[in-house]
């Protein structure tokens, strides 16, 4: 290939190579060429043209396929319009020639076709630059379509179609003839032409005035006659010419007008154009008059579709505006059509009809207005429904018949009804909560003029304006209650009318089936309301003859409703439902015998009826209640069920005697009976199988059917990728709701309410807009199809195969037609019951059976009609699925080879290759691998069959299925089968789409089946790969937007496995030119692809988009609507327009790709994005200003007028006017700025943190923050949360909480002690104010109560005035929370409202929680002594000091007493709901504080959301009164009165003692924390459970509660086995941390409570001492029981995090041979606070027991607490004592001075332990190369302690002092001056003990070291200040002995220090030039000799006196220093003060 890439043709390569490849070669240079051309050097082109010319102009002449020739045109045109043009006539008359030949073989086509591409290429480039040449030309390719074939038509046409888009107006002269010849073309028999005349003519509309003039009507006529028998690319380019041409003429482009004078057309002559084709079809107007007036013949549907597609082009090419200013006229029209007799002549034709319309109105309403017109439109459709309806009721009450057409018009009327209610329906619910201006507006009167038309006396109207208020429900949750009950009210008063009663019970069901889309539901009462309406109309039926059939159907139909409304509320009225059902049958055989002897017809009628609405009633309850069918349930519905499978065989004779009008109603029935069954299990109604299936097989063998009806599964039992093979089966597109009409099963695409009117309550099929049930005849046999399915997998072989040979016989009889439907029925039945076999996992049965089965399918496979070759083939793989037997599936793959070898007709050939496919999809690669071989053998040869188009498509078809299901088996076909692919699709003729489609299917499973292998280099990997890209290539150049459609998948396939050879800059300018293209799967394609793509490189793909925009700019022929805001902009756009869920779930993903990867570095991009999207109009400028008095622009954008937003448009008149974005995509863009205020949190700390934002940005202008847009954030959560659309509001105030939440601490550089957000508080009060509104719905207001506790716990307001305007807001919800369950109107569920008070309690227990949290911390901070001075550090504390510091306690202080009751019925309420369900029967009958026991399952969900932060500040509370102390006191005779609605336990102290309450609260806070900390569900936040573990730890706190836990042992252990548990599971340092605080709480109130009872015990046994020390646990025996003792559980705990955090410690750890001896280390700050908390507890613990129990324990504590020493003891940089080290010296001092030394019986074990402990400690500072790095200090910090603290039990053990002193020997000698001056301050306390046999040893074995050293300082005097410091502390030690030592012998040790002193001394001379430290010790030692000298005056006398060169030196010095000046003097003397305290201090002082 890569030879292929040169500017000229490489023509020694092309000879070298096979034949078959040349093509493909060829392909490839003209591919480079086209993107080389371009790009090229104009000179080096113009070298080198003549040869380019030569190689072009000979290709012309080889024969190229389809998409060679079209490459080859483009590239001689750009060849031309780039080099020099001389040559260029010669080419054209080289091509004229060629055009003229008279050569029609068909191996010169491909030539003709060649040379006719060409010349429609040149024209186009160059256009008017051809000259005089065109008329010939012209000429030249009018005559060879004459005598041409379809391809060559085809082409031709497109090629004139090119010539007049090059020359424009140039080549008026030529337009006549062009149309002459080009119009008779439209009824050609292909399509493909009539497609490219489509095309041709709409390129001759530009500028061909009179199309749209004088000859209007004519082509009107003639598209008419084009639709007739049109596929659905014809019907989509018909209507296209049409509506473009109609739109013309109604105002025609501006220059053609200018040109000649025309009259224009009205639009009622244009409307009234269209009307006659879809109202008579082609048949025009010449017909004989009397013909006319019969209204002879139905209009074809094909014609009505493509019209309907014709008037939405029309609309839509005439605009938005023009539609807002026209839709009265328009309206009107359009409803007209509908009433028009001749488009409602049957029953199915009236509802194709309907449909046609609703299509027209909901494509351009509901796509083209914005959200304003779209109101303005529904009024007007309200005024034409309020006309229609007066009409009626003139006739309904006209009694005196003067009004004869009266009938027909209220039959007419009722279509007019259905489409208008509809298209409201539709426009309410898009609208959702916008359309409130709709409803609310009194002139409208819409819920008025709605519920008229439920009295219209048709019942499809009726019907229809149910299903109207339904929508109305659905957007508008608000008038969901108000509206059933005025319903409920309406029935009871006009319970007499028929329609009455029919109307408002549709209306009822209608709104209780959309209760489940309204998350807040409607108050339990009207479930009650509805029972009671029900059950009056069916007892009261019977009354009145004229009223029974409508309250029988109505009551059943309303209880059918109700089912809908889930198990919480029917589970009320099962019962009650069970009698009903059960009465309604007939109890017993006999009961039947009776009936069927009495009654006449009506009374029949009215019966089944009545049957069929109980079995409907039913069968909602089992769809929507599963959890309450028990075992129990089932068997009593089974009663009934069988009754009524009794009754249907006695129904024939019935029908016999009354009269074939009841057959209706006994469909009915069946159908009900079928559905019921189908859903319950097959094996409650084993017993009745042979009379059901007798039933189910006469129904869709159509027994008793005279009609041949047929059902509508087949295609969802058919695998969706078969639709290519079915041709007339459309794929998705956006026509797809009339398309349906079009369908071949019967009535497909005429579902309508009417049919099945409990549709109205049941859910809607997904991507239907509204319910629509088919006709009753095909829906029974649907029925019994899926039920047959279901029923098959369980009955007997035996049966099975009589059925089987039943079907075959039934086949048998039936003739023509009737076969064909027959058939069709016993396939889908066959194919049902297959699949239902599969999932059952069960055999299809014996031999015979399937030989049965087998002989029906193969009987299949050859016949004519495709769908059932489809079904057949399908029924062969599961066939062989379900049997999975290899000899059976070798038999039937044999079958097929035998046929498809000798078979020569097309039908077989199809269906037998199909069978191939279809049996290796359904076995998998591994079952049929051993016949791949001969199936790809066989199916290339088939696919190679030129002749037959449909055996190339169906065997493609199947390759690419056995591709797809071989897997790596199929990896050695790769290359014979690709190079088949490349080679039909360059020679298969484009207008054989289905054949390129399959060619695409092919090339995808390719793809896949090489996958990664694709990145390789090899040469064979590298072919194949620049085959599939070549591939791709053809097929994104193919007309049909399918075939893109798969070339865009390929591609998607081929960037996954080799993302680098996908070339980006050509894939994603075509992916977006496709964003606007008109096919849906071609869109959605592209938005596939551009997700995929922008998972790995979003930022190349907007790169690339822009790069097209920018191209487009210049180009005006690409189509695209990409501004500066990119591709993003699009896609947002995009949102507004699609409807399909697919597509805008993968725009979202695109968007939300594009987002994470760009949004941080284009910041200001994206926000401006969001903004513009949520600001809603197209005119926003750049940023806005924003103050906040601007408070009421928000307000005025809702008043905006549309026109505004066309206006900023522009002049671009092509584009469309954008309709302003739709609140779905407001909320899009709400949900976005969320998620990037979070990715610029993860990515960078300087977004939230403005004073380094702006330095950043000074250093980098590009550089964007986000902090810097902090006012458009703000903005846009106030737009978002004020809006009308309740989800906007939501997550408006959403947006508000995470800005709060990050930005509440950034400072205000420019006003220190102040925050930015401050300046914001107005408008955050502004957004929150309409949340509190009495309207506004409990989820909004919910919300807002948790931003209002976010925004006044954040602390960004300080002052409490400002503060108050938010809190008042939430003063004002408690009120309403206080007003009790009672409250007057409810227009939501009780779960609302539970979830509203919550909410409210909620935002309050935050609010008290941060106030105390403030609060403590302003008690806990010192009071400020007032300095004088310092008048800058005052300055800053004024901010904060300005409010008393318990400041934001005031606002919560009054609420409290109401408030703690609340908070505390709560907490009670949650513990009950979370007990399990055994103990259900338990729970209050009348539900608890705040919720209604109906609602138990969805208050669960409230109470678990909001009891955490409830439950802390409950424990805030009781901590702080003492447990409610103060409130008994106050509040007691107040209390009850206060809160009428609570269950009287908030009162309840008053009658309880303290104690008891107390008691009980302590159970409530404690159960309810340990049943959460058990088991946290893995969903629940972080947060939940640090509440919940703070709660625990204030509670512990509290003196009353530290009592209770201590006097309850078993409470503390368990709860600390749940906090041991909770460990485990998670893993914050955080959680962990407040773990250990809960620990120690509870620890000490153990502590406290031992320390009363030893006390206690201590009083009564005074005299003896200790006596209370045996108390504790472990008893005298020291034995600790797990599961009962404290200190067990503690250690359990404690011992865990330690080992958690410290894994070095853990001695199996050690011993494994894997282990690896780690190195100390620093831990992070959080782990190490953890693990001192942790060894302080530890260290607590042995006070808990008794002596012999801490025994037990003190070995594990010591061995944990030296151990974390030795770990931790790292020597720091600052020489600080890390946290762990002091915690764990702290530690050891703890346990040494305990008590236990002291008792006498513990001696022995007590001394091993101290002296064991201290060995350890020796061994572990042993200085040690591993350990470089060990803190000696620390060491021998923890050996001081044990000398000091435990010298009895260490006095005279030689081993361990001389360990001891080796250490300090060691450390003396250090060479840190640091651990020397830490070592002489040591040894001074051991000197200085007060046992002298300790102190004695050590002062003998270490002072002369000591004194050494300090010698010889004199040689080497200190250098730095720490030196400097070591000397000074050995010089202390020195001076104290001297100080401990005897008198006598004071001269000695005097004699020691005094020389040592003096040598420190400098003489005058050098005392000037010596350095800052020498003098400083000069200074140090005079001070202390003239000190010393006083002290011990007569010894001083005797040492200085020995030795005369002392005197001399010590006199100089003084002298010297008195010479010095006073002041000095007066400073020295304070200096020995300082110097006197030892300068280095632990931070804990442990000695």
């Amino acid at each position: 290939m890569e030879l292929a890439h040169s500017l000229l043709l490489n023509e020694d390569a092309l000879a070298q190579i096979t034949e078959a490849k040349r093509p493909v070669f060829i392909f490839e240079w003209l591919r480079f060429l086209d993107k080389v051309l371009v790009a090229a050097n104009r000179v080096d082109v113009k070298e080198k043209q003549k040869k380019l010319v030569e190689q072009l102009t000979g290709l012309i002449s080889s024969a190229p396929g389809p998409p060679t020739r079209k490459l080859l045109a483009k590239n001689l045109a750009t060849l031309y319009s780039i080099g020099d043009t001389f040559t260029v006539f010669q080419t054209l008359d080289k091509c004229n020639d060629i055009i003229k030949s008279k050569d029609d073989t068909p191996a010169y086509l491909p030539t003709k076709l060649a040379a006719v591409a060409c010349v429609g290429a040149f024209y186009e480039k160059m256009g008017r630059m051809l000259g005089s040449s065109f008329p010939d030309t012209i000429n030249n390719l009018l005559k060879a379509l004459k005598s041409a074939e379809s391809q060559g038509r085809g082409e031709i046409l497109l090629s004139l179609q090119k010539v007049l888009c090059g020359l424009g107006g140039a080549a008026a002269s030529c337009h006549r003839d062009i149309y002459k010849n080009a119009r008779s073309l439209l009824t050609d028999r292909s399509m493909a032409v009539r497609c490219a005349v489509a095309k041709c003519l709409l390129e001759l509309q530009n500028e061909a005035v009179f199309m749209w003039t004088t000859e209007l009507e004519n082509v009107a006529t003639l598209c008419f006659k084009a639709l007739e028998g049109s596929n659905y690319g014809v019907r989509v380019a018909v209507a296209k010419l049409l509506g473009t041409v109609m739109a013309t003429a109604l105002m025609p482009k501006q220059a053609a007008v200018m040109r000649q004078n025309v009259k224009r057309a009205t639009l009622e002559e244009v409307l009234e154009l269209m009307a006659t084709g879809f109202l008579r079809g082609g048949s025009g107007f010449l017909k004989s008059g009397g013909e006319m007036l019969k209204g002879g013949g139905s209009v074809s549907r094909e014609v009505r579709v493509g019209v309907t597609q014709a008037y939405v082009v029309f609309v839509t090419t005439l605009g938005g505006q023009w539609l807002e200013r026209n839709f009265a006229t328009f309206l009107s029209h359009v409803l007209d059509l509908v009433s028009h007799p001749r488009a409602t002549q049957t029953h199915v034709e009236a509802v194709y009809s309907r449909r046609c319309v609703s299509f027209m109105l909901r494509a351009t309403l509901g796509g083209l207005l914005g959200e304003k017109a779209q109101i303005a439109a529904g009024k007007e459709i309200c005024q034409a429904i309020s006309k229609q309806m007066r009409a009626v009721e003139a006739v309904v009450n006209d009694i005196s018949g003067e009004n004869k057409g009266g009938a027909a018009d209220v039959s007419a009327s009722q279509h007019v009804m259905v489409c208008a209610l509809k298209e409201l329906g539709s426009l309410v619910q898009s609208l959702s909560a916008t359309a409130s201006p709709l409803i609310q507006e009194p002139s409208v009167g819409l819920l008025e003029t709605v519920s008229s038309v439920l009295l219209h006396p048709s019942m499809a109207a009726r019907l229809a304006a149910a299903w109207c208020l339904r929508c109305v429900a659905v957007a508008l949750p608000y008038q969901l209650t108000p509206l059933l009950d005025r319903c409920a009210e309406r029935i009871n008063n006009l319970k007499s009318s028929p329609e009455a009663v029919s109307g408002y019970s549709f209306a009822m069901a209608a709104l209780l089936g959309g209760v489940h889309q309204c998350p807040l539901g409607i108050p339990h009462s009207k479930g009650k309301l509805v029972v009671s309406i029900a059950e009056d109309l069916l007892r009261t039926a019977a009354q009145n003859s004229r009223l029974s059939l409508q309250r029988t159907q109505a009551g059943w139909l309303l209880l059918g409703a109700l089912m809908t409304l889930g198990p919480s509320l029917v589970r009320y009225h099962l019962p009650k439902m069970l009698l009903l059902w059960r009465n309604v049958f007939p109890r017993s055989q006999k009961e039947l015998e009776a009936e069927k002897a009495r009654g006449d017809s009506f009374t029949w009628q009215v019966t089944l009826e009545g049957r069929a609405g109980a079995l409907c009633a039913m069968r909602s309850f089992v769809a929507h209640c599963p959890e309450l069918l028990t075992e129990d349930v089932i068997r009593r519905l089974m009663t009934p069920i069988e009754c009524a499978m009794t009754m249907m065989s006695q129904v024939p004779a019935i029908i016999k005697v009354h009269g074939a009008h009841l057959k209706a109603s006994a469909a009915m029935v069946r159908l009900r009976l079928y559905d019921i069954l189908a859903l319950l299990p097959p094996k409650t109604y084993e017993g009745s199988f042979n009379a059901l299936l007798r039933e189910l097989v006469a129904e869709f063998t159509l027994t008793d059917n005279s009609a041949n009806t047929t059902t509508s599964l087949l295609r969802s039992l058919c695998h969706y990728d078969d639709s290519v093979l079915m041709g007339s089966w459309l794929q998705e597109t956006d026509h797809k709701s009339i398309e349906d009409q079009l369908q071949p099963n019967s009535a497909s695409g005429s579902g309508a309410l009417e049919h099945d009117p409990s549709s109205i309550y049941l859910r809607v099929p997904v991507g239907e807009a509204i319910p629509g049930p088919l006709p009753l005849g095909v829906s029974v046999i649907d029925a019994s199809v899926a039920l047959f399915g279901v029923v098959f997998p369980h009955v007997s072989f035996k049966h099975r195969l009589q059925m089987l040979d039943h079907f075959a016989e039934c086949i048998k009889q039936a003739k023509g037609v009737r076969q064909q439907a027959v058939q069709l029925n016993i396939f889908t039945a066959v194919l049902s019951a297959l699949k239902g076999l599969a999932e059952n996992k069960s055999t299809l049965g014996p031999e015979e059976v399937r030989k049965s089965a087998l002989a029906l399918v193969m009987g299949a496979l050859d016949n004519p009609n495709p769908i059932l070759r489809c079904a057949a083939g399908e029924a062969l793989g599961r066939m062989a699925q379900v049997v999975g037997e290899a000899t059976f599936i070798a038999r039937m793959a044999q079958t097929s080879f035998d046929k498809l070898k000798s078979a020569r007709d097309v039908v077989s050939r199809t269906g037998h290759s199909l069978a191939l496919g279809c049996l290796h999809r359904y076995v998998g690669g591994i079952g049929s691998g051993q016949h791949l071989k001969t199936s790809v053998s066989i199916l290339l040869a088939l696919a190679q069959d030129g002749s037959s188009h449909e055996v190339q498509t169906w065997a493609l078809h199947s390759l690419a299925l056995i591709v797809d299901s071989s897997g790596p088996m199929y990896r050695g076909y790769v290359e014979p089968t690709l190079s088949l692919v490349l080679t039909l699709l360059l020679t298969v003729p484009p207008s054989h789409t289905e054949v390129h489609q399959c060619l695409g299917r092919c090339l995808g499973a390719l793809i896949t089946t090489v996958g990664p292998e694709l990145q390789g280099n090899g040469a064979t990997i590298s072919t194949i790969r620049s085959s599939c890209l070549v591939g791709c290539a053809i097929m994104q150049d193919h007309s049909d937007s399918l075939v893109q459609a798969a070339a865009i998948s390929c591609l998607q396939q081929l960037h996954m496995f080799a993302p680098r050879h996908v070339n980006l800059s050509s894939l994603v300018p075509c992916l977006c030119v496709h964003l606007c293209s008109s096919h849906l799967l071609l869109r959605r394609a592209a938005v596939a692809c551009l997700r995929q793509l922008a998972q790995r490189e979003a930022a190349e793909v907007c790169e690339y988009a822009m790069s097209l925009a920018k191209r487009a700019g210049d180009n005006t022929t690409i189509n695209l609507n990409i501004t500066e805001t990119g591709l993003e902009g699009v896609l947002f756009g995009m949102l507004d327009r699609e409807t399909d869920r697919k597509l805008c779930s993968d725009i979202h993903d695109t968007l939300g790709h594009m987002l994470s990867s760009l949004a941080v570095e284009k910041l200001s991009h994206w926000l401006k994005l969001c903004k513009d999207v949520l600001a809603a109009t197209t005119d926003v400028g750049g940023a806005v200003v924003f103050e906040v008095e601007k408070d009421e622009d928000s307000e005025k954008k809702d008043e905006m007028d549309d026109d505004t937003m066309f206006t900023g448009l522009g002049e671009d008149d092509k584009s469309k006017p954008s309709v302003a974005p739709r609140w779905v995509t407001r909320v899009f863009a709400a949900d976005c700025l969320c998620r990037i205020i979070l990715l610029c949190e993860n990515v960078d700390k300087t977004h939230f943190d403005l004073a380094a934002a702006r330095s950043t940005k000074a250093k980098n202008p590009k550089g964007d923050l986000l902090v810097l847009h902090l006012s458009d954030l703000i903005r846009m959560a106030f737009m978002a949360a004020t809006d009308h659309s309740n989800q906007l509001r939501m997550a408006g105030l959403q947006a508000l909480e995470d800005i709060i939440k990050k930005f509440a601490s950034v400072p205000e550089p420019e006003f220190p002690g102040h925050v930015i957000l401050e300046q914001y508080q107005a408008n955050v009060g502004a957004a929150l104010r309409p949340a509190f509104s009495p309207d506004t719905p409990s989820d909004i207001t919910a919300k807002a109560c948790q931003v209002c506790s976010t925004w006044i716990g954040s602390g960004v307001v300080s002052d409490l005035n400002d503060l108050r305007r938010v809190h008042n807001l939430l003063v004002s919800s408690l009120d309403k929370v206080q007003a009790g369950k009672g409250s007057s109107s409810q227009l939501y569920s009780e779960s609302a409202t539970t979830m509203e008070k919550l909410a409210v309690l909620k935002a309050w227990a935050e609010v008290y929680v941060v106030a105390m949290k403030i609060k403590k911390e302003a008690e806990s901070k010192p009071a400020k002594p007032v300095r004088i001075g310092d008048d800058d550090e005052d300055e800053e504390d004024l901010g904060s000091d300005v409010l008393p510091p318990d400041s934001l306690i005031t606002l919560v202080q009054p609420e409290l007493p109401s408030l703690s009751r609340l908070w505390l019925a709560m907490l009670r309420d949650y513990a009950l709901l979370t007990l399990p369900a055994e103990f259900s029967s338990q729970l209050p009958p009348d539900g608890g504080a705040f919720y209604t026991p109906e609602t138990i399952d969805t208050a669960r969900l409230h109470y678990r959301s909001s009891w955490a932060p409830v439950l802390h500040a409950v424990a805030l509370w009781l901590n702080s009164t003492g447990f409610g102390a103060d409130e008994d006191k106050e509040e007691a005779p107040s209390a009850p009165s206060k809160v009428p609605g609570l269950p009287q336990g908030g009162s309840s102290s008053t009658t309880k003692t303290f104690e008891e309450s107390v008691k009980d609260r302590m159970h409530l806070m404690l159960g309810v924390s340990i049943e959460f900390l058990c088991f946290p569900r893995p969903e629940e936040p972080i947060e939940h459970v640090m509440s919940c573990l703070r709660a625990l730890c204030t509670l512990l706190e509290s003196p009353c509660a530290k009592t209770h836990i201590a006097e309850d042992q078993l409470l503390a252990v368990e709860l600390l086995n749940v906090l041991h548990r909770l460990l485990l599971t998670r893993d914050p340092p955080a959680v962990q941390l407040q773990v250990t605080a809960v620990v120690q709480e509870t620890i000490r109130a153990a502590q406290d409570h031992l320390q009363r009872q030893r006390t206690s015990k201590g009083k009564e046994e005074d005299g003896e001492k200790d006596s209370g020390l045996s108390l504790g646990e472990g008893g005298d025996t020291g034995e600790l029981v797990p599961g009962k003792s404290l200190v067990f559980a503690a250690m359990e705990l404690l011992v865990f995090i330690v080992v958690r955090h410290l894994p070095q410690l853990n001695t199996r750890v050690k011993e494994s041979p894997s282990h690896v001896p780690l190195r100390p280390q620093r831990l992070p700050e959080e782990s190490a606070r953890l693990v001192a908390n942790t060894v302080s507890i530890l260290a607590e613990l042995p006070s808990l027991c008794s002596p012999a129990g801490s025994m037990t324990i003190l070995p594990t504590v010591l061995f944990l607490i030296t151990g974390v020493l030795r770990e931790t003891a790292v020597k720091t940089a600052d020489n600080s004592v890390p946290l762990l080290v002091s915690a764990a010296l702290q530690g050891i001092k703890t346990i040494i001075t305990c008590p236990l030394a002291r008792i006498e019986s513990m001696q022995t074990q007590w001394t091993g332990l101290v002296r064991s402990s201290l060995a350890s400690v020796i061994e572990y500072s042993q200085p040690d190369e591993s350990r470089p790095d060990m803190d000696e200090v620390s060491m021998l910090t923890a050996i001081t302690l044990f000398l000091l603290s435990a010298s009895n039990e260490l006095v005279g053990v030689t081993v361990l002092q001389n360990g001891c002193m080796d250490r300090f020997r060691n450390a003396l000698n250090s060479s840190d001056p640091w651990v020397q001056a830490r070592c002489y301050q040591l040894l001074l306390s051991v000197f200085q003990h007060s046992s002298r046999a300790l102190s004695t040893p050590y002062i003998h074995a270490l002072a002369p070291p000591l004194v050494e050293r300090l010698k010889a300082v004199e040689r080497s005097r200190p250098g730095t200040a720490a030196e400097l410091q070591a000397v000074q502390e050995g010089i202390r030690v020195l001076e104290n002995l001297v100080g401990m030592g005897e008198e006598q012998n004071r001269v000695q040790l005097l004699a020691l220090l005094v020389p040592t002193l003096v040598s420190y001394l400098l003489d005058e001379n050098a005392i000037s030039s010596a350095p800052q430290v020498s003098k400083s010790l000069h200074d140090f030692a005079l001070q202390n000799l003239m000190r010393i000298g006083p002290l011990y005056p007569a010894a001083f006398k005797v040492v200085i006196g020995a030795a005369p060169e002392l005197k001399t030196r010590l006199e100089s010095a003084i002298r010297a220093n008195q010479a010095s000046s006073k002041a000095k003097a007066a400073a020295r003397q304070a200096q020995p003060t300082v110097q006197a305290a030892p300068t280095i201090k632990l931070k804990t002082s442990f000695f």
